[in-house]
């Protein structure tokens, strides 16, 4: 199995870790968390502070890095900034349950969980979550550091925005667009197109910021 370098140790890392496990293609090298600042390793895991990956760049070999990191800005700083020209191969983890067409395409660094559907066309961009059980119909377009909660529903043609996160239990109905780094509450009901940068709740989801 090729190596794997998690950053984050928190309760989304837990979780990606099980989906690592289940997926069988990776064995984890080493979790790096600003928790553990004293290096340490048990059982063949290194644990250490995040800075740690610089040093795992230079030293290991065929290493695959994931971000378990919940927060879409954390994710996109550290993309940008720890890993900025570097030589680096980021995982795509994926687990054993979801459903995906062979026609969808999926960026690198994105993490897909237990019984995630992708239908037919749909583009996933990099670093993306796509949390459980949410379904991504056909021709959908989900731009990379986005986070698509626990079964959330987007239907047909939906495009979501870099960065923008659609909580727990939305539906979007066909055609509609959220613009980047815009947040839907959790439960809401999308029925008209989302500017970027913005705060949408309710049924039907109305902006309140």
């Amino acid at each position: 199995m090729k190596p794997i370098a998690i950053i984050g140790a928190g309760g989304h890392s837990r979780v990606i870790q099980d989906c690592i496990k289940a997926q069988g293609k990776y064995s984890v090298r080493a979790i790096l968390d600003d928790r553990f600042p004293k290096l340490k390793e048990v059982h063949g895991c290194i644990y250490a502070d995040i800075d740690h990956a610089r040093v795992l760049i230079e030293q290991e070999e065929n290493l695959n890095f994931i971000l378990a990191i919940g927060n879409n800005k954390v994710r996109n700083k550290f993309v940008l900034q720890l890993f900025k020209n570097s030589n680096i191969s980021f995982a795509t983890v994926i687990h054993p349950s979801a459903v995906i067409s062979p026609s969808a395409k999926i960026g690198t660094g994105t993490v897909i969980m237990p019984n995630v559907v992708i239908n037919a066309d749909s583009k996933i961009g990099e670093h993306v979550i796509l949390n459980t059980n949410c379904v991504i119909e056909h021709d959908n377009i989900i731009e990379s550091y986005a986070h698509i909660s626990p079964s959330a529903t987007l239907t047909g043609t939906v495009h979501i925005g870099e960065g923008s996160h659609v909580g727990a239990g939305v539906t979007i109905i066909p055609n509609k667009k959220v613009g980047a780094w815009s947040t839907v509450g959790a439960g809401a009901v999308v029925i008209q197109n989302i500017p970027s940068n913005k705060l949408v709740v309710g049924v039907p989801a109305k902006l309140i910021d």
